[in-house]
This record gives structure tokens, C-alpha cells and sequence, in this order.
């Protein structure tokens, strides 16, 4: 399973092994400029030693891992630090575990490429900070060629002070989790916004059928009144219908006189 760490502390602006300074323009540029996929990829290894033939039984001869990102950050006292995120090997993840090689340096390369900016070309890890701070520090003072020139990818290139470092891991399990747990938040959220536009939408209708209520209500009372008028014209027309013109003269009654029938009886 594919384990990764989270961002740690790998160097400081200040002393190198070697009596330079790193300065705070070097980190500056090395986390602008660390591109592992394009330009360079520093690897994990022990006390800066790097062979070139693997052997089973030499701790030395292999890599631990990968710079994966590194970045900058101002410490409390405004000192300028770089941040490191790496790819450990399982070798290096069971050492951390033991407590062992838990002390970082880098290894900067001022000039990289003839660019004429910093870049980290390597990452070493110790249980020995002295060795690679103080007591070097000292002894490449009095020496006529630094002690650790063979360790370098150039005779140029500084390792910085070993500092303490805490790693810790997450691996692509709790990834996973992390990202079930992100896709179930935006579903919560996706269905949130799809609950505000089914809100909108009801209430968008709910005000249309409002309206065609009061309209319907409108005609209604529209017919009624229509209805009514209708009814009273019926009325009238049959008022009118049972009385006489005006220029109508009444027919005079008959009356007849008293006549006699005789008959043979």
C-alpha cells in the first residue's frame, strides 16, 4: 500500500556543514523552482552516502524513498524554513517506527543546472546530527578539502545542518477514506443545491397556480355575474312578452238578448 508523509521540516536559513550559510534566497528558489517530474527528483538516502551497486546486505547501496513537493514557510522567529514531503520505502517507514534515522539534511545545489538558482538534489537521513553539524562543522574548518565532497552529486553543492525531524505517514488507505468522506460531503452539498432549486422550482409554482387561482376565481365570479344578468333579461323578456302594445284596443263583450226557442211538442 502506498504510503506518503506529511509536510516536515527538512532545513533552516543559517549554518551548513561546511561553514556556508544557507541562505534564505536558496530556499526561496527551491521551493519555486523543486519539480520532480520535470526537472529533477531528490532521493531519500542514508548520511548522504550513495553507491552506485545494489547489495542485499549494505544499507547504503539502495534509496529510501522520494522527495514528492517541498515548500517554504517563515518560522516563528521570522527564519525562513523548507518543508519537505517524501515517498518513504517500507525500509524507511519500519526505521521511523524503530525511532531510527530520525534526523534530516539536504543536500542544495546553489547553481543547479547553470541556472543560477538553488535547487534540493537530495535528501539524507542520521541518528547522527553531530557528524553532520558541529563536529564536522570543525573538522572540514581544519581540513584542506571538505570531508564530504565525495558525497556530493557536485563539490559545489552544501548540505545543510542535521535537524530533527518528526514524520508521519498516511497511507492510501486513509486517502481512500479521505476522499469517500470528500465525495459523500460534495453529495451532501450537490444535493443541498439541488434541494434549493427543487425549493425554487415548488415555489415558483406554487406561485403560478396562485395566480391562476385568482384568476380562475375572477372568472368565476365574471360568469356569475353574466349568469345573473342573463337571468333577469330572461325575466324581463317575459315580462314584456305578456302584456298587450300599447296601441292594442280590447274586443268588445257580445251580449246577447233574451230569445225564445219554441218547439213541437
Amino acid at each position: 500500500m502506498a504510503t506518503k508523509s506529511k509536510w516536515f521540516v527538512v532545513a533552516t536559513e543559517g549554518a551548513t556543514t561546511d561553514g556556508r550559510n544557507i541562505h534564505r534566497s536558496w530556499i526561496e528558489q527551491m521551493a519555486k523552482n523543486y519539480d520532480p517530474e520535470n526537472t529533477f527528483g531528490a532521493r531519500v538516502n542514508l548520511e548522504h552516502i550513495k553507491t552506485w551497486f545494489y547489495r542485499e546486505n549494505e544499507p547504503h547501496s539502495k534509496c529510501y524513498g522520494d522527495v514528492l513537493a517541498v515548500k517554504a514557510e517563515e518560522r516563528e522567529d521570522g527564519k525562513l524554513q523548507l518543508l519537505a514531503q517524501i515517498d518513504p520505502t517500507p525500509e524507511l517507514v519500519a526505521l521511523n517506527k524503530a525511532r531510527q534515522k530520525i534526523y534530516t539534511s539536504i543536500e542544495v545545489d546553489p547553481n543547479f543546472a547553470d541556472t543560477g538558482e538553488a535547487y534540493l538534489v537530495g535528501l539524507a537521513v542520521t541518528d547522527d546530527p553531530a557528524s553532520l553539524g558541529t563536529e564536522m562543522l570543525s573538522f572540514a574548518k581544519q581540513s584542506k578539502s571538505n570531508p564530504f565532497n565525495h558525497r556530493k552529486e557536485r563539490p559545489e553543492n552544501v548540505f545543510s545542518e542535521a535537524v530533527e525531524t518528526y514524520l508521519e505517514f498516511t497511507d492510501e488507505k486513509e486517502s481512500f477514506l479521505a476522499k469517500i468522506k470528500a465525495m459523500f460531503s460534495q453529495q451532501r452539498t450537490d444535493n443541498a443545491e439541488q434541494f434549493k432549486e427543487h425549493q425554487k422550482t415548488i415555489e415558483l409554482l406554487a406561485q403560478e397556480i396562485t395566480a391562476h387561482s385568482t384568476q380562475l376565481e375572477a372568472k368565476n365570479a365574471e360568469i356569475a355575474k353574466l349568469t345573473a344578468d342573463l337571468t333577469a333579461l330572461q325575466n324581463q323578456v317575459e315580462l314584456i312578452a305578456n302584456q298587450p302594445e300599447a296601441n292594442f284596443t280590447p274586443r268588445p263583450e257580445i251580449t246577447g238578448g233574451s230569445v225564445v226557442i219554441e218547439t213541437d211538442c
